[in-house]
């Protein structure tokens, strides 16, 4: 009996060794770095590609990267949830010292799409990826970066380097790792099928889908629709007022008594266009107006959500 608790405690041992090597590895290795293959890609700007691409980073990208200074020359994000660490948003300016002064279209595509850097460094899950955007859409945002749009003047403002947590280098490694570049043109779906246009702006576009799910960690950036909770809220957020209120992601789903089932179009336009509840009063953050959406975007929105499978979820809204 003694030889064989004897045995057990040198397995259990060597068991715990591996665990501690194993998480040495992982918190002073930090977030993988993979191979890159961008596309040969050269964006030819026109002004109504740029206007479409100033649009989408108003919808998208100006809520981390657009700083009080008014330049997209990056901030702290002071709404990522503790589990995650620390980050600050890059300054994506026309400055020598951006992130982005380097790359070429084909490169920013690459990153856009896959989540890969041109360094080959990942990055973190805090940092959306596009892998369903059209080709289209995603021109647009390239040749909005490269146009003389004032918030993109030139700022030397350099962002501390992130500090992702233990957990954030563990999801990188098991769950969170680069997608597959589109062999394939992708078109989006015409305006005119609300339903399906609706979807491509949830899961694709302005990537709703990401806050209203379940959890950050169980995002499936591939398959939207197969996120833990899709759409039914409980997502764990901070006002980016203080960096420390915690408020839940509202349930979108038609539930009746937990999510939007009560509500009419109108009330949904009203809130997703200028933050305001159907008593008139505003949303509190970390919602913010998309303003940019026109009508017929957010009916196409409402539309895609009539068929989305409702989820009984009762979530704080705070009013």
């Amino acid at each position: 009996m003694k030889k064989l608790l004897k045995i057990l405690g040198l397995v259990l041992g060597v068991l715990v060794l591996v665990v501690l090597l194993g998480a040495a590895t992982i918190q002073f290795s930090g977030i993988p770095s993979y191979d890159t293959n961008p596309p040969d890609l050269k964006v030819v700007p026109d002004s109504a590609s740029i206007a479409e691409g100033k649009r989408l980073a108003t919808l998208v990208c100006n809520h981390c990267h657009l700083s009080t200074a008014g330049k997209l020359e990056g901030k702290k994000m002071t709404d990522l949830p503790p589990a995650f660490g620390a980050a600050w948003t890059a300054n994506i300016t026309h400055s020598p010292n951006s992130r982005l002064a380097a790359y070429t279209d084909g490169e920013l595509a690459y990153l856009l799409r896959t989540g890969v850097k041109r360094d080959g460094k990942y990055a973190p899950p805090w940092m959306p990826k596009f892998p369903l955007l059209s080709d289209d859409d995603l021109h647009s945002i390239i040749a909005y970066l490269r146009s003389d749009a004032p918030e993109l003047e030139a700022s030397d403002k350099v962002q501390p380097a992130p500090k992702p947590s233990f957990l954030v280098k563990l999801l990188c490694r098991v769950a969170f790792k680069p997608l597959p570049y589109p062999e394939k043109p992708i078109m989006a779906p015409p305006l005119t099928d609300k339903v399906a246009y609706g979807r491509y702006l949830i899961d694709a576009k302005v990537d709703c889908y990401s806050c209203h799910s379940a959890d950050f960690k169980t995002v499936n950036i591939l398959e939207p629709e197969k996120s833990e909770g899709y759409l039914g809220g409980g997502n764990l957020l901070l006002s980016p007022e203080d960096g420390k209120t915690v408020i839940f992601s509202a349930n979108i789903t038609m539930d009746k008594e937990t999510g939007l089932g009560d509500w009419t179009e109108e009330d949904f336009i009203q809130a997703v266009r200028f933050a305001r509840r159907p008593d008139g009063k505003p949303l509190r953050q970390p919602m913010v107006p998309f303003s940019a959406l026109s009508d017929e975007e957010a009916s196409a929105i409402w539309a895609y959500l009539q068929t989305v499978p409702k989820i009984h979820n009762e979530v704080d809204r705070g009013w």
